[in-house]
């Protein structure tokens, strides 16, 4: 019995817990309150964090302060409407907000990394290592175009003619369609004039 299926309730993918921080984190910055947008930020990520799949942490890991910078981004333009320099504005209200939410940033990405680490982001970096080789060993197997390296000559001239050999571990290759084959048809029959 997986994990997943011993804890009932609800499960969250990857997209769904970055989408949770990043709108509570939008809604919070229209308080216009450093202290009350860097706690909702903090809750937020907890409980992405408790709630997405465990196979999908190390997603969730690195997108808080993404999500953080382009929820103070959004809040930044929508505050320098009116404004004589908008860019001066907009300039200064993104410093100001992030220097003011730096604190918060920093606690919220710890949270993450803390918790994920205790509900299984060792075995998802391990995972996607086992993955990144098994991928390298398939390409250095294959040749420079995808091709499996090959000494029969005989292979070679029937791949030439865009024909392929059906052997076992065989590397399927590019073969391009017969000329004419996206041209239009028309279908029906011609219309006579009337005259």
């Amino acid at each position: 019995m997986t994990q997943e299926r011993a804890r009932p309730g609800v499960r969250l993918t990857a997209r769904g817990a970055i989408a949770l921080v990043f709108v509570s984190t939008l809604v919070a910055e229209a308080a216009g309150s450093s202290m009350i947008v860097g706690l909702v930020f903090c809750v937020a990520c907890l409980a992405a964090v408790l709630l997405v799949q465990p196979r999908e942490l190390l997603s969730l890991v690195v997108t808080p302060p993404l999500m953080f910078f382009v929820a103070t981004l959004i809040s930044a333009v929508i505050g320098t409407f009116g404004a004589p320099s908008l860019i001066q504005a907009l300039g200064v209200g993104l410093f100001t907000d992030l220097s003011a939410g730096a604190p918060w940033l920093f606690a919220g990405s710890v949270l993450v990394l803390g918790v994920a680490w205790f509900r299984g982001l060792p075995d998802n970096v391990v995972e996607l290592r086992a993955e990144l080789r098994a991928n390298r060993a398939a390409q250095s197997s294959t040749g420079p175009a995808g091709k499996q390296a090959s000494g029969d000559p005989a292979d070679k001239g029937t791949r030439a003619r865009g024909r392929q050999a059906a052997e076992p571990g065989d590397v399927p290759v590019y073969a391009p369609e017969p000329e004419g084959y996206f041209e239009p048809r028309v279908y029906g029959s011609p219309r006579e004039s009337k005259d």
